[in-house]
């Protein structure tokens, strides 16, 4: 797969994004999943990135807190992170971004419902994901790992949800016009157009 300079750029930006947004944190007593900024910068950068550069922001951000580079929240690295009670949720970063983006490329116009739908698409899957392998590593029932690292994040990731559908469509029009060349403004790219409020 071929990238242009501009794309990498795009790609790498993104990353740095999500790897500063994950310094933002707030630890729980009774919960080894800290309320971050993560998952803001994940809908935020399928929104604008669409589907396949969204996930291959997810997939390097991975990577390079895999290889030890201190940028998972708190300042986390290496593989056992990703193995570990936490881990389910940076893979589901993945999945989200793309299945975002992919909703949002279906879009001739985008709408502020079909954001919504697309963001709200990809929080349930982080989080199931996340709490599949919290409830996995810790030996939980299913209610134990929704309490500790479901339900405690809900309004939050709500707010964030509201946020990134009112300033992704926004974004990615502007970006499209700075980087034509790799980000095309055809028919199913979603915000080449105006976003409208109904759907």
């Amino acid at each position: 797969m071929k990238m242009k300079i501009n794309e990498m750029s795009q790609i790498a930006m993104f990353t740095a994004l999500i790897a500063v947004l994950s310094q933002i944190s707030l630890p729980l007593p009774f919960s080894p999943v800290p309320m971050t900024l993560q998952t803001f910068a994940v809908f935020f950068t399928a929104m604008v990135l669409g589907s396949r550069k969204g996930a291959l922001v997810m997939i390097l951000y991975a990577f390079i807190g895999a290889a030890g580079f201190p940028v998972f929240s708190q300042g986390k690295a290496g593989l056992p992170v990703l193995l570990g009670p936490t881990g389910g949720y940076i893979f589901g970063f993945i999945l989200a971004a793309w299945i975002i983006g992919k909703i949002m490329e279906g879009a001739e116009q985008p709408s502020l419902r079909r954001s919504l739908i697309a963001l709200l698409c990809g929080v349930t899957v982080i989080y199931l994901l996340g709490m599949g392998q919290l409830k996995l590593l810790l030996d939980l029932s299913i209610k134990e790992a929704f309490v500790m690292g479901v339900l405690p994040y809900l309004a939050l990731e709500l707010i964030k949800v509201t946020l990134a559908a009112y300033l992704g469509c926004a974004v990615r029009k502007a970006v499209v016009k700075a980087f034509p060349e790799t980000m095309v403004a055809n028919e199913t790219s979603p915000c080449h157009r105006p976003c409208h409020r109904k759907g």
